[in-house]
């Protein structure tokens, strides 16, 4: 009899699975056309009206315009972006609560706080798509003999005891993109902490600090004032718009960089949803009145699927979470 039961009875319970696993990609199908239905939130750790909050703004509003519903940004900064992880990590998986989040979120925050996190990133979140990039670049004052990044390396290394840099924060991405910079060129400098980039970018115009690596957008008064001049930016190549602001990594390669925007899920967010959002992401940056914006605000898109906007996280820790590693332990070292 249980032999019977057995030649009988599984081949149903294999249809009737099959039926199940069918019927629920029906139902996902089905809520990814209909969604959204209701207003979406974006949860993020960026500090209202920074760059990264204007951007992901612009997106939102297009967003809101593309499918009838409202898109609202939530500003969550703090505690170098866990606060906005935490309330992001523990909503409701049905794609109506996402997490933009930033690069050091992914790129700093688990060295930092290794051990100590109440969420795991890598677990409690899944990819949607990338929103932006905003490339850190390299600015000298005005009056620094030096006309591209050779120059200043050379000027740095000839320099007793070295040359200064500026950047927003201990740990940002601005400081991390002067520490590869230094670790790539051999280049004598080191950083000096300033309590945000208008304290930098004043000291740099005020000839305090020579050098400082900041986004686009940081250091546009700079620039436009002519306190200080531009020798490079961390972009895979040259921008569109500053065709003759050289990449630095023509002269020191590997040194790419970017402060970057990703729109996330929690897990277990259905993934017809998570493809409909990120082919909307995608048309939503490649507007034409969108894309003009992105660049006044130092910003750059990247058209990546899903599956590329996961790879590209996975790169950018695998970069960063050594170079973060080795700048924890020489700030743990006790001083001699």
């Amino acid at each position: 009899m249980r032999v019977f039961q057995t030649l009988v009875f599984r081949p149903k319970m294999s249809v009737w699975c099959a039926a199940a696993v069918a019927a629920i990609a029906v139902s996902a199908g089905a809520q990814a056309q209909d969604y959204p239905n209701k207003p979406v939130t974006f949860i993020t750790p960026a500090a209202a009206g920074n760059s990264p909050d204007v951007v992901g703004r612009i997106v939102a509003d297009r967003l809101s315009q593309m499918w009838k519903q409202q898109v609202v940004v939530l500003n969550r900064p703090g505690a170098g972006g866990m606060i906005a992880a935490q309330a992001a990590a523990g909503v409701e998986k049905d794609g109506y609560t996402l997490y933009m989040t930033q690069a050091s979120t992914f790129t700093v925050l688990p060295v930092e706080q290794e051990g100590k996190m109440s969420v795991d990133l890598q677990t409690a979140f899944v990819p949607i798509g990338m929103i932006g990039e905003q490339p850190i670049a390299l600015a000298v004052n005005k009056d620094i003999p030096v006309s591209n990044a050779a120059e200043l390396i050379a000027l740095a290394n000839k320099t007793p005891n070295g040359m200064l840099f500026g950047a927003t924060n201990r740990g940002g991405q601005a400081h991390l993109t002067g520490e590869l910079f230094r670790d790539r060129s051999k280049a004598n400098i080191s950083f000096v902490h300033a309590a945000g980039a208008a304290v930098s970018l004043n000291d740099v115009i005020g000839g305090r600090i020579p050098i400082m690596f900041e986004g686009l957008a940081g250091l546009a008064p700079g620039l436009q004032g002519g306190g200080i001049k531009p020798l490079g930016v961390a972009s895979t190549k040259r921008l569109p718009n500053l065709p003759d602001l050289p990449a630095l990594n023509e002269t020191v390669p590997g040194v790419v960089s970017s402060g970057w925007i990703v729109l996330m899920a929690p897990a277990g967010t259905p993934d017809a949803i998570i493809q409909k959002i990120n082919a909307d992401i995608r048309l939503v940056v490649a507007m034409p009145d969108v894309v003009p914006r992105f660049h006044q605000l130092g910003t750059y898109a990247r058209d990546l699927t899903v599956a590329q906007t996961g790879e590209f996280i996975r790169s950018e820790e695998k970069l960063w979470w050594p170079i973060v590693r080795a700048m924890k332990a020489a700030a743990d070292a006790p001083a001699r």
